[in-house]
């Protein structure tokens, strides 16, 4: 696997700086929510406050799962009831690189100066195929 092309649809794109810095493209949400549908991304990852406070959000994500050609993957401290039997937790080791990538990230972002972990919690709607990726370096 030669690597992931990873477009970020952000509400504020005024400091897109720590985005860039992981190695993603950014794209307007707004802009995003509202072009025709296209391709259906392989995996979308989405923050549990977005998805409770967007209703297109929801929707889409709901969609994206009824499909079942979509795997997706949400971060936060509470998952909502309508998504808890959906979604497995799963725990991703970091590489040193990634490690590394994210520390000049949270430091473009003013972030906490706290050192990244050695692994990120999330939820995924395709645990079995997230539990076959694998670190490297």
């Amino acid at each position: 696997m030669a690597g992931w092309d990873v477009t970020v649809a952000v509400a504020d794109p005024q400091d897109v700086r720590p985005i860039q810095i992981l190695g993603a493209t950014t794209v307007d949400l707004e802009a995003a929510l509202s072009s025709p549908i296209g391709p259906m991304p392989e995996s979308i990852a989405v923050s549990v406050n977005l998805y409770e406070s967007d209703s297109r959000i929801r929707e889409g994500m709901l969609d994206a799962l009824d499909s079942g050609l979509t795997r997706i993957a949400v971060w936060g401290d509470a998952l909502p009831s309508d998504l808890d039997r959906k979604f497995d937790s799963i725990q991703h080791r970091l590489s040193v690189a990634a490690r590394a990538f994210k520390s000049h990230a949270l430091a473009a972002a003013a972030a906490p100066a706290d050192s990244p972990g050695t692994t990120e919690t999330f939820r995924s709607s395709g645990a079995s195929s997230v539990r076959d990726l694998a670190s490297v370096g």
